[in-house]
């Protein structure tokens, strides 16, 4: 059985800004998964550096209210709400509330960093 604690998880700053936990990583952990799975916090008013994945993401909002931008396109988003990015897209989200903005990032196949790219 394999469990992980998010408070147990290293905090980091990802390449575009956000505060990242890393839960699941095939690369890391002795795991038969394809993605990787991580917990993310936009601090109030932030919002991440427009970057890109060549591989697929999902966000699922936890917690806060944001404004998802992806390849020129916007919408808001809120706790409940899961957004797919498709590889290659450019995104970028912005924390429009009063309190942290929560959400679960899921890199299928697992994040790596030669595949992304921030462009700011």
């Amino acid at each position: 059985m394999f469990i992980r604690d998010l408070n147990e998880c290293p905090r980091f700053t990802a390449g575009d800004g956000c505060i990242l936990r890393e839960l699941f990583h095939p690369g890391k952990a002795e795991l038969a998964l394809r993605y990787s799975l991580a917990h993310a916090v936009v601090k109030p008013g932030a919002t991440t550096l427009l970057h890109r994945l060549a591989t697929s993401e999902v966000y699922y909002i936890l917690d806060g209210q944001g404004l998802m931008h992806i390849n020129g396109e916007s919408a808001s988003v809120t706790p409940g709400q899961a957004v797919y990015i498709p590889p290659g897209a450019s995104q970028q989200i912005t924390n429009t509330g009063a309190a942290d903005l929560l959400f679960l990032c899921i890199v299928d196949p697992a994040w790596r960093k030669e595949d992304e790219v921030v462009m700011e």
